[in-house]
């Protein structure tokens, strides 16, 4: 079979704060992608090579991709992996992202964020600023939440606020490799480590401190968020918490949500796994794409009533249907009884909540 070409770009842009930023896209040259997709990478990588995979498989299942390295990442400019204000990366991405749907060729696209890791948290964000625009989102071991056992103490946070301001470039937080934790195939691990434009010194001060006040902001949220998404989750991620994403599956009042967790698989879903395994992902992916271009909500290409559980290859999926007001009241509820969850579930499983 023929492979199908996919055109790159590269460009520089200039964010409100006169910073040279990077941004990049894949898509094929024969077609008119059907939608657009918009990638927010995680804290310390880049686009143009960690996560240049994802970019093309997405472009060769028919779609546009676009992403950004933010302020201090990757190709931009800016103090390595210097965070000032999380807001300004999430402003960032807002005007870059909306400025490629305003092209005349891409009016009338349906617009999906892509998310991996703290690029989950950028996602949400984005929801929130704009709930309206978005049509979905794909997050992929988001970080929207700290987990209980890793949340440091208040008395430790508030000692490091006072000093922030005073040494906010200090590279004084203590943290393992994070490479050796995320990446489980070990020649996909020395890739990444070989890759000189991620970033793999200590974090910040004042990065870690926005990335925390960021992740606490959205914990209070989770009930706010509307967007249709599919959050997949490796179970053995160390990184961030899979059980972080099951209290977002829980606590979203979204009409259309799903979560996958992936049994074995680390935090690297699409970077760091054996080959078989990022293929199944990627799977998993497109196919939840695919079921919600150009529709409103995606919830169209459900059946009508209820399936009951079904195992289908190792996993099992459940269509719930529930008016807006039902999902808020069951979730309000969820919230309250899982506030001390600590397990997670076993088994690749697929859970499907869709509101007709």
């Amino acid at each position: 079979m023929k492979m199908k070409e996919i055109v790159y770009q590269e460009e520089y842009i200039e964010n409100a704060r006169g910073v040279q930023l990077f941004t990049c896209g894949w898509w094929l040259c024969s077609s008119s992608p059907k939608a657009l997709v918009f990638i927010c990478h995680g804290y310390g990588v880049e686009c143009s090579g960690f996560m240049r995979e994802c970019g093309t498989r997405l472009a060769r299942a028919g779609y546009g991709v676009f992403g950004i390295d933010y302020e201090g990442h990757g190709r931009s400019m800016g103090a390595r992996c210097y965070i000032k204000k999380f807001e300004n990366i999430v402003n960032d991405c807002d005007d870059f992202f909306k400025s490629v749907c305003a092209q005349d060729e891409y009016r009338g696209k349906s617009r999906f964020l892509y998310g991996e890791s703290m690029g989950g948290a950028v996602a949400l964000l984005l929801h929130k600023k704009d709930p309206a625009f978005w049509t979905g989102g794909l997050l992929v071991a988001p970080m929207c939440k700290i987990s209980e056992k890793v949340k440091p103490h208040p008395v430790v946070v508030n000692l490091l606020t006072r000093v922030e301001e005073i040494i906010p470039k200090w590279k004084i937080v203590p943290t393992k490799d994070v490479i050796d934790s995320a990446f489980k195939d070990p020649i996909k691990r020395e890739q990444v480590r070989s890759n000189k434009l991620i970033y793999q010194d200590k974090p910040r001060l004042k990065t870690a401190l926005e990335m925390l006040r960021a992740s606490m902001r959205l914990e209070d949220t989770l009930h706010e968020v509307t967007l249709p998404f599919f959050v997949l989750h490796g179970e053995a991620d160390v990184v961030t918490d899979p059980e972080v994403s099951k209290a977002l599956y829980e606590q979203a009042s979204s009409r259309d949500k799903t979560i996958r967790l992936y049994p074995g698989m680390w935090h690297g879903l699409t970077s760091g796994e054996p080959d078989d395994n990022i293929d199944i992902v990627f799977s998993d992916i497109i196919a939840w794409l695919d079921r919600r271009c150009n529709t409103d909500t995606g919830v169209d290409s459900f059946p009508a009533k209820p399936v009951l559980p079904s195992s289908n290859n190792g996993f099992i999926e459940r269509f719930v249907t529930s008016s807006p007001a039902a999902a808020v009241m069951m979730n309000g509820k969820q919230r309250q009884r899982n506030r001390s969850y600590l397990c997670g579930l076993k088994g690749r499983r697929s859970f499907q909540h869709s509101a007709m």
